[in-house]
């Protein structure tokens, strides 16, 4: 894939692209610390059949440094998602999102379901957003979501991240530790380590980016969402009726959702969920599982596509075995199989 810039209405966005211009085209959204730079070997071998077009997001990357709203849930980043079709003259398209853009794709397709072939998620954030939440219907455990927000992350491997830190001298908090530990199941590392590196290094840092602001909260973990930046856009604070437009309006998109069987980010027992975390032990006056119990990610993705598929939507589920948050990093020949059998059932 090659790197280019395009003007679009909204911003100067950096992205990478493989592929014939008038080939059917697949735009491939990318995660939460990271880049375009991660899909760069899947695309090219995509390229043979699509035009593929991978998006450094908004506060990601080499794109243009402009705000997140987070009060528009994730409104920015769909509404620069659809300037870009817009500005390629793409009418209609293939989707696949990672992990945040997994969780982008949910209201993008509730926003212009028309323009949709298919969508593909990869280990996707729950529709419900990220933490505070108990049960397969996204009931916050209390009404100020408190436990979701830019607040739920650890402010030193931000700190490192502005710091362009290398190395792996802290072994919580090292962006490559993270990656190395979460990213992927170890012990896999892969080729491109000191790339993918660079991509997570490149990921724009601040209150009012990442990991954006928050508030103090009464209840537990005593913090909530505060306003800005990607981590507030994804509380469910903010996701509005976007979960019930998603199940009535995308019916006639085929949905393949393939994840990693043991994902440490995205599961029903994440280790960045404050529930898992306090019955751990690992954070202070844990309510209890009644009170604040793991967000079930995977359960709540699961119980949105059944309701979807009882109004006649279709989708297919994949569980990689022995991959952790990136099944197409870590296992890219098998991942490419199973996209290519959905692709051609289309």
């Amino acid at each position: 894939m090659i790197p280019v810039f395009a003007k679009t209405k909204r911003l100067h966005q950096h992205l990478h692209i493989a592929g014939a211009a008038d080939m059917p085209a697949l735009l491939m959204i990318h995660g939460n610390a990271s880049s375009s730079v991660f899909w760069k070997e899947i695309g090219q071998q995509l390229s043979a059949n699509f035009f593929c077009i991978a998006p450094d997001l908004r506060g990601y990357g080499d794109t243009e440094d402009l705000l997140i709203d987070a009060t528009l849930g994730f409104g920015d980043f769909v509404a620069d998602i659809l300037a870009l079709l817009d500005h390629y003259g793409i009418k209609q398209c293939h989707i696949m999102g990672h992990s945040l853009g997994g969780g982008i794709i949910w209201p993008l397709l509730a926003a212009a379901p028309e323009r949709f072939l298919s969508a593909i998620l990869v280990n996707p954030a729950s529709p419900y957003g990220f933490g505070g939440t108990k049960d397969v219907n996204g009931t916050p455990c209390f009404p100020d979501f408190a436990g979701s927000g830019g607040g739920i992350v650890n402010p030193e491997f931000a700190r490192l991240i502005a710091a362009k830190d290398r190395s792996s001298e802290n072994p919580q908090a090292s962006p490559r530790v993270v990656m190395n530990s979460f990213y992927w199941k170890p012990p896999f590392v892969p080729h491109w380590e000191d790339e993918l590196l660079e991509s997570v290094l490149s990921e724009k840092i601040g209150p009012e980016r990442y990991p954006g602001d928050y508030s103090p909260s009464e209840n537990y973990p005593f913090v909530k969402p505060g306003n800005w930046g990607p981590i507030n856009a994804t509380s469910p604070k903010y996701l509005g009726d976007s979960v019930q437009e998603f199940i009535s309006k995308t019916t006639h998109i085929p949905v393949l959702w393939m994840r990693g069987s043991d994902d440490l980010i995205v599961s029903d027992n994440s280790l960045f969920d404050f529930g898992t975390l306090g019955k751990l032990g690992y954070v202070p006056n844990y309510p209890g599982e009644a009170v604040y119990p793991s967000q079930p990610m995977l359960a709540q993705t699961r119980h949105v596509l059944e309701q979807r598929a009882l109004k006649g939507g279709k989708y297919v589920e994949i569980v990689m075995a022995d991959t952790g948050h990136s099944p197409f990093i870590e296992q890219p020949e098998l991942f490419l199989a199973h996209l290519n059998d959905f692709l051609k059932q289309l």
